[in-house]
């Protein structure tokens, strides 16, 4: 069997371990908590929440509409790796940004965080198109879980060290609570930068099967990228077990971004504290690091269609759990039990949708995937806030998710894996 630990896929790896410090830090932790209570300094909790999340919708409408044709057009060039080391400096210089922003400045704080998730998203896009040329099969899986994994706990690491930076400013000689924060904002764009080093140095740009397209103005080669875009959905389209695995996980990632981001929400609506809901949201990065890594190692005996599946009947069981939840000890067990499995459905979704692609065109098809996770989290709001309203109870509320777990658990078991297709190509040649 190939070596798995070899310097490509670890150095591919460590970028996620330097980048998820920006989804733990800044998008889950500082950026929503600073934002009402120091760069929005005097202003009412409505208009708080209207410019945050006018922040987050354009920058996610803008990455959704973009992404895929910059993937194609990443194909056209052979630039995969010149446009995520693009889009990573862009991150980190925003995020830097971040740290000089005074109080009360709220539109320079919501251009540099619009900015800085722009480039985390587009980046992250050229970092999984990257992960078809790391191998095939197995190799491939245990890729994505090292990925997710190092994520986990590279996020995890520097949040704590921010979270101890924040609660205990003096331990670290810093005079208050809201410079800790701005220094945070600096050390996640140091750390992003740094741990992609290794990708840069030593993550070769893709072979293409046909020479590049080179000497093309950037208006000509948006245009033949938008073309060959049209061709891939098509191709998509016409590809049925590829288009129902498209389907099915749009479903399920679904419910499982709707808990991601509506987790600590719930919490706060049965009454837990803060503290409490970070520590929560710390179990599950470091229990996610371990078990996102064994996930990438048991696809060797079953594949990824079958762990996904067990992945999600523990999401189905964990929010009919939460329907029942009271108390901050049911929390901690509903965080661990996410924590379990929140990288594993993730990351070997990733890798049954490269192992399913063609090589050649996995930026613009990584385009479209992170096109279909921008339009996750549609569904699963609108059946809380339905199921919320028929049962009169925000606990029941969240028993709806159900739904979508079942459904695109049910169309993932349809989803035939490479091998089986090789097997049922070898079969009809015999007939």
């Amino acid at each position: 069997m190939e070596r798995r630990n070899d310097k490509k896929t670890f150095s591919w790896a460590l970028y996620d371990f330097g980048n998820s410090a920006f989804s733990t830090t800044v998008m889950a932790g500082f950026f929503p908590l600073f934002f009402k209570s120091y760069w929005s300094d005097g202003a009412s909790a409505i208009d708080t929440t209207s410019r945050l999340g006018t922040a987050i919708s354009l920058s996610s409408l803008f990455i959704a509409l973009i992404t895929p044709t910059l993937g194609a057009m990443a194909d056209l060039r052979a630039s995969k790796k010149k446009f995520l080391l693009f889009f990573m400096i862009m991150g980190v210089i925003a995020t830097a940004g971040l740290s000089w922003v005074q109080q009360g400045m709220w539109v320079q704080a919501m251009i540099f965080y619009g900015l800085a998730m722009t480039a985390f998203s587009a980046s992250s896009v050229f970092y999984d198109s990257l992960l078809p040329s790391l191998g095939k099969g197995t190799q491939l899986d245990y890729a994505s879980s090292l990925g997710f994994s190092l994520g986990y706990l590279g996020g995890g690491i520097l949040f704590t060290v921010n979270v101890l930076m924040y609660l205990y400013p003096h331990w670290f000689g810093i005079a208050n609570g809201e410079t800790a924060v701005k220094i945070s904002f600096l050390t996640v764009a140091v750390w992003w930068l740094v741990f992609s080093l290794p990708l840069a140095k030593n993550v070769p740009e893709p072979k293409l099967t046909k020479a590049p397209i080179a000497n093309q103005s950037m208006w000509s080669l948006t245009k033949l990228s938008v073309v060959q875009l049209k061709s891939t959905i098509s191709d998509l389209v016409k590809n049925k077990n590829l288009l129902i695995f498209v389907i099915a996980y749009w479903l399920y990632i679904d419910g499982v971004y709707t808990v991601m981001t509506m987790a600590i929400d719930y919490g706060m609506a049965i009454g837990l504290q803060s503290q409490h809901l970070i520590a929560a949201l710390l179990i599950t990065q470091f229990i996610g690091f371990p078990c996102t890594y064994l996930f990438g190692i048991i696809t060797h005996r079953f594949n990824c269609r079958k762990p996904i599946l067990v992945c999600i009947g523990i999401y189905t069981i964990g929010v009919l759990a939460a329907t029942q939840m009271s108390t901050i000890t049911h929390f901690y067990m509903l965080a661990t039990m996410i924590g379990m499995v929140q990288g594993g459905v993730q990351s070997l979704s990733r890798s049954l949708f490269a192992n399913l692609i063609p090589e050649s065109v996995s930026g613009e098809y990584f385009g479209l995937f992170n096109l279909i996770g921008k339009f996750a989290s549609i569904l699963g709001p609108l059946i809380i806030a339905l199921f919320t309203q028929i049962t009169q109870s925000s606990s029941l509320g969240i028993g709806g998710l159900v739904i979508l777990f079942i459904a695109g658990g049910y169309l993932l078991s349809l989803v035939k894996e490479p091998h089986e297709i090789h097997s049922l190509s070898l079969a009809k040649k015999a007939h």
